[in-house]
């Protein structure tokens, strides 16, 4: 009975375990955001939504005065 128990729980785990070593796909994409927002002057906050996708998960919230110029 133990045998299978413990092939189940290494099969779960392992599964778990699969993928690239490094950052996930989702931390390039929060990096790129957070840069991109840092770069315009605003401040990245969340939007309080769960979707995997940084884009939507998170708002560049920019305070200051309004312009269409860029400098």
């Amino acid at each position: 009975m133990r045998i299978p128990l413990v092939l189940i729980a290494l099969l779960t785990l392992s599964a778990c375990a699969t993928g690239t070593v490094g950052d996930s796909q989702y931390q390039r994409e929060l990096h790129a955001l957070e840069q991109s927002c840092r770069d315009r002057g605003g401040v990245l906050t969340s939007t309080g939504a769960h979707t995997g996708h940084p884009g939507t998960e998170f708002a560049c919230i920019i305070s200051g005065p309004a312009t269409r110029i860029d400098r």
